[in-house]
């Protein structure tokens, strides 16, 4: 028996329940990656069909970080309140939302206000994806887990560039339209995705529920 639990410390098993809901929950920051990175493309075309000037471009732009910043801050306390999981789903909701109004937007403000609803899911996405892997990965392999929002951030950027090109075939409002509304379907599919996911252990032991984190560790 001694023997056996020495070789199973030297060779922990591979939980890959834990690693497919940690690459769940990370794939909120494919959210980030893509509302950053898809107005390096859209700007062309909405400076040219709202006939802003490059002032507004680069509000327009940059605040993005602010908005993000008041979304992660919320979300902290949110995650207490309401859980790890539900969060995440929160998160996806917000950012469908923000995606929503930036594509069918009429006008600059009306733009900006999309961009800063979608800036706060994205801010809940980039707190909240780090602590829900962290909590659910196992002792084991948690920093090769946690490492999963950083690839998914890039794996957005990406595709934002991919929608630039594919969409800059069209005509100007609806090119940059659909470069900024597509964003609803990775949150959709994230939102969907979260509901087979379970709760973190470690918050529901916050909440006093040690039967239902018992079950979420087996």
């Amino acid at each position: 028996m001694a023997n056996q639990n020495v070789s199973e410390l030297k060779s922990p098993k591979r939980n890959k329940y834990a690693l497919a809901c940690s690459l769940l929950a990370s794939m909120t920051s494919v959210l980030l990656g893509y509302d950053t990175g898809v107005m390096s493309g859209a700007v062309i075309y909405i400076k040219e069909d709202l006939k802003i000037s490059d002032v507004q471009i680069e509000i327009l732009v940059g605040t993005i970080n602010i908005y993000s910043l008041v979304g992660a801050a919320i979300a902290g306390r949110t995650s207490d309140w309401i859980g790890r999981r539900y969060t995440i789903i929160l998160a996806s909701l917000i950012f469908f939302v923000g995606a929503l109004l930036m594509g069918f937007a009429p006008n600059y403000w009306f733009l900006m206000f999309g961009r800063f609803v979608a800036g706060i899911g994205v801010g809940y996405a980039l707190m909240i994806a780090p602590v829900y892997t962290a909590e659910v990965a196992p002792a084991s392999c948690r920093g090769f887990f946690t490492s999963f929002p950083e690839v998914f951030i890039n794996g957005g950027v990406l595709l934002c560039y991919i929608s630039n090109y594919a969409f800059s075939k069209l005509p100007t409002k609806l090119g940059w339209q659909f470069m900024l509304g597509i964003g609803v379907i990775p949150s959709v599919l994230l939102g969907i995705g979260v509901l087979a996911m379970p709760e973190s252990p470690r918050w529901l032991v916050m909440q006093g529920r040690l039967g239902d984190a018992k079950r979420v560790l087996d």
